[in-house]
């Protein structure tokens, strides 16, 4: 049986949309005239003519205030999940400040707890936390873990650094990646490589 590691933050939930939706409702008075599909970089701070620290602090305040709490699981993967999440054990593998960790385990286990039974973090990098280091990447994670097959991210970098320690990766198509498949080809694809 093979092992998934999940991303949570654009993979099992739409977070960044989320946060842009709410981001361009409070911030109305700016005229950002920016949509979601524009969004060709992550993080977006540059194209939304914010600093780094700045866009952060938007994110971060996204997920303390309950609004994260709210996001809806990806439907498409919910379904795949429930027709061939038995055929594979389940972790969760995300970069997550840890101010914000406790909020998406939970969210996690509320919506894939029935399959996905181990959350794992690599602490996104905030100023004021200081906290021991174990992996400095998701690839650092999964070669300590060892027991990975297939990482699915929307972030390529995060897919090619699994590619050098010989682990497929499978990337979710957000508008910041260069993916060229939809979600339902995506989600056929990881089908195949599971009951192959």
């Amino acid at each position: 049986m093979k092992t998934l590691a999940w991303d949570v933050d654009d993979v099992l939930n739409s977070l960044m949309k989320g946060w842009f939706e709410n981001f361009l409702r409070t911030n109305i008075h700016r005229g950002i005239q920016t949509r979601y599909e524009q969004l060709l970089e992550n993080p977006p701070h540059e194209l939304l003519g914010m600093t780094l620290n700045q866009y952060h602090v938007s994110l971060d305040e996204f997920r303390l205030s309950g609004r994260y709490e709210r996001l809806e699981p990806t439907g498409e993967i919910l379904n795949w999940f429930n027709a061939y999440g038995h055929c594979c054990r389940h972790l969760a593998l995300t970069a997550v400040p840890l101010a914000a960790a406790p909020i998406s385990s939970a969210w996690v286990l509320k919506h894939f707890g029935k399959w996905i039974r181990t959350f794992h973090f690599v602490p996104s990098k905030r100023a004021e936390e200081k906290i021991p280091v174990y992996d400095r990447s998701k690839a650092d994670f999964i070669g300590w873990h060892g027991k990975i097959d297939i990482l699915i991210d929307d972030n390529p970098e995060h897919i090619e650094q699994a590619a050098q320690i010989e682990i497929q990766g499978i990337l979710i198509t957000q508008p910041w990646n260069a993916g060229k498949m939809d979600l339902s080809e995506t989600l056929a694809s990881l089908t195949r490589a599971i009951v192959n």
